[in-house]
């Protein structure tokens, strides 16, 4: 029996067609059940969603790395810190958005998908700027090489991530137990970015976000290699 989409799609609908996530994101997917509902009342395509998230993603970032030299100088961090926090927030409600307004509209292409995973690419990319930019800045006795390091490990994370939309049978755990989701807040892009928006607020401690963050992407890099190699050598 072919699957009939809602006439008139709500909140819910969209919210039911959502691909998942950790527990942070999980609550960004309700916020992009809100957008997508609106995008549709609105006219919109799941492209115009996410070239708004990258609008926004980008606009945050590169916000907070033009900052950095008022910052030293004195300026509070707190009002940018807050700025890209919701900015960035809102730009990853929106990225929920496109893929739950196509999915319930019928409206998705391989066009889309890719539109989609470069605007990804681009965007945590300039996160990664960010957190780099205020290392430099601030713990400048931090080696390049840790930076080039962790900017390689964080597209394992979304490498990764694109993987296990495609294909279930990626992930290392499958158990949806509380002290399961828990342990995988550090690679829910959703509690990251809310991570690294904080630590604005003490910059000299972004040293410490980064290296924990690239630490744990290399762990999961290696993790990640083990299980595929166990599997293929059965």
């Amino acid at each position: 029996m072919t699957e009939q989409r809602p006439s008139r799609p709500g909140r819910a609908d969209f919210l039911a067609a959502n691909r998942g996530g950790g527990m942070l994101t999980m609550l960004d997917q309700r916020g992009g059940a809100a957008f997508a509902s609106l995008a549709w009342r609105l006219g919109l395509k799941p492209t115009h969603l996410t070239l708004l998230n990258l609008v926004l993603g980008l606009a945050a970032s590169a916000g907070v790395i033009a900052y950095i030299p008022a910052a030293r100088d004195g300026a509070p961090w707190w009002p940018v810190a807050l700025a890209a926090l919701v900015l960035w927030k809102i730009a990853y409600m929106l990225d929920c958005a496109d893929g739950q307004l196509a999915r319930v509209t019928k409206t998705g292409s391989e066009a889309g998908a890719r539109v989609d995973i470069l605007c990804d690419v681009a965007i945590q990319t300039s996160v990664v700027a960010v957190v780099v930019s205020v290392v430099d800045a601030y713990t400048p006795s931090v080696p390049a090489w840790a930076g080039a390091a962790f900017a390689a490990l964080w597209m394992t994370n979304l490498v990764t991530a694109v993987m296990a939309k495609e294909d279930d049978g990626v992930s290392l755990v499958r158990s949806t137990s509380l002290a399961v989701r828990l342990i995988k807040l550090v690679r829910d892009y959703g509690f990251v970015i809310i991570v690294i928006a904080l630590a604005l607020l003490w910059p000299d401690a972004m040293a410490a976000v980064m290296l924990f963050f690239g630490a744990v992407n290399a762990l999961f890099l290696l993790a990640s290699i083990a299980a595929a190699s166990r599997a293929t050598l059965r």
